[in-house]
């Protein structure tokens, strides 16, 4: 089968390969016919090592399809199931999921360290435990999730990872109270899902930040009050909270430097926002005094920061209701053959998503 591949970390483009297994089927296994799947930043990270993950793989996280296989003891699936890819499945046993933060559950990255793959030459990882750059993947059954005939795979497929990552923030991690102010920092896929977020819970003003001009156009379509550029953040924190600091800000990035803008352009006894995947040796530089006088709240909002099922199907009933547009999230759409064309849309900020249709 096809399959797009990074031989090794740091290499700027895949290469989409014929000779690629899928194996690991077995007991509590699942085979899934990949239909769609979005390019997330975070496959980027990966590639570039920002984020661990081992190599040779196949990138990819954000993916739907439909059962081709199910494994002795899975009871909830079966043979031609629309089904969504929960990158990061909740075991259910571990103390994070007893207590209620199924987001924390450690048991999807164990299956990281696992090939999903085989070619020829060797075995292939697939990204955190997946790897959805393919026709088709083996997974553990919890990270195939059921969703109705009516979701679109293109839809299911942004629901795997983005959307729920950004709406969750405003609604889980956050929580925005109606009439506040709220910034956005970083808006592709992910910052214009917490833009609609932010929108649904009445906040008065929501400013997006961005350097690419396209994306602040975006931005403003899908419920931004206003857009501008990092250079212009200054003058419009000064116009519309008097010089204050906004509410919230949620720095959907992953670097420090940005963090840093999003502290400083935070009210006193507001909320910060961390919801880009930054590399580990990244620091982000904070006083001891700012931290106590300033009294800023610093919430890390990990895949959205709330039950990942439970949000998968609020994401489903607002899209139905029309309370959320995720069609209008894919902005490109290409075949698996021309992946790297997916990747440059990426770098170059000229994608919200791009749709790799199989």
């Amino acid at each position: 089968m096809r399959a797009a591949v990074l031989h090794e970390i740091g290499q700027d483009k895949l290469e989409v390969l014929d000779d690629v297994e899928a194996v690991g089927f077995g007991p509590g296994k699942v085979r899934i016919r990949v239909r769609a799947t979005g390019l997330c930043h975070s496959d980027l990270s990966a590639m570039s090592g920002v984020l661990p993950q081992p190599g040779p793989f196949v990138p990819g996280h954000e993916g739907a399809g439909e059962i081709l296989e199910v494994g002795e003891g899975v009871g909830h699936l079966a043979v031609g199931d629309r089904v969504v890819v929960c990158w990061l499945p909740a075991c259910g046993a571990c103390p994070a999921c007893k207590r209620g933060q199924t987001e924390l559950c450690l048991a999807g990255f164990m299956n990281a360290g696992t090939p999903n793959f085989r070619r020829p030459a060797g075995d292939v990882f697939g990204m955190a435990g997946t790897g959805t750059f393919t026709e088709e993947v083996v997974v553990d059954a919890g990270c195939a999730v059921p969703i109705p005939d009516d979701v679109p795979f293109d839809i299911a497929a942004l629901i795997g990872c983005g959307v729920t990552t950004g709406l969750g923030a405003a609604l889980n991690t956050a929580d925005v109270e109606a009439g506040s102010s709220v910034a956005v920092i970083g808006c592709g896929g992910v910052g214009i899902s917490v833009i609609q977020g932010a929108r649904l819970r009445g906040a008065a003003e929501i400013v997006a930040v961005d350097p690419v001009a396209s994306r602040r156009e975006a931005a403003l379509r899908f419920g931004a009050t206003r857009a501008v550029s990092p250079d212009e953040l200054p003058d419009a924190k000064q116009q519309v909270t008097a010089g204050e600091g906004f509410d919230y800000v949620f720095e959907v990035v992953g670097r420090s430097a940005t963090a840093r803008t999003a502290y400083d352009t935070t009210r006193r006894g507001g909320t910060l926002v961390v919801v880009g995947a930054g590399a580990m040796d990244d620091f982000l530089q904070l006083n001891m005094f700012e931290l106590f006088f300033d009294e800023k709240r610093i919430l890390p909002s990990m895949y959205g920061g709330g039950d990942i099922l439970r949000s998968y199907e609020r994401t489903i009933a607002l899209w139905r209701a029309g309370r959320v547009d995720l069609a209008g999230l894919i902005t490109h759409r290409v075949p698996l053959a021309d992946i790297n064309e997916a990747l440059d849309q990426m770098r170059t900020g000229t994608a919200l998503r791009t749709c790799i249709e199989m």
